[in-house]
């Protein structure tokens, strides 16, 4: 599955979904964001049960905005409707791979208690 483009009308019924969702928060001109984004791509072809999704902050700078989104490459990570992983930085292949696994590997109903108790 190829990425898809995200905008400010499209972003929470995405990340709102369940299974997993990977945002890649980019911009054109910055090219730490153009060396992540053939590894993002290749990993979307590589884990077709994940959606991999793609905000431009130059033309969604509202979105980008409300994210909090400080700098860029950022990578979020949302299970459940759950956001999970927020860190800026390109990522190497293995690295990525390795978040995956490590999403793939939560336990939600912990996840979900956890954030009960923290609400509470």
């Amino acid at each position: 599955m190829s990425t898809i483009s995200l905008t400010v009308q499209t972003f929470e019924k995405e990340v709102l979904k369940d299974g997993i969702v990977l945002v890649d928060f980019w911009a054109a001109w910055c090219g730490p964001c153009r060396m992540f984004g053939p590894i993002f791509e290749n990993a979307s072809e590589k884990y077709p049960e994940i959606i991999f999704a793609k905000v431009d902050t130059e033309a969604e700078q509202t979105l980008s905005a409300s994210a909090g989104i400080s700098s860029i490459p950022t990578l979020m990570a949302f299970r459940d409707g759950i956001l999970i992983f927020n860190q800026p930085g390109a990522l190497p292949a293995a690295s990525l791979d390795g978040l995956i696994a490590s999403i793939k590997a939560l336990d939600m109903d912990e996840v979900r208690s956890t954030l009960k108790e923290e609400t509470a």
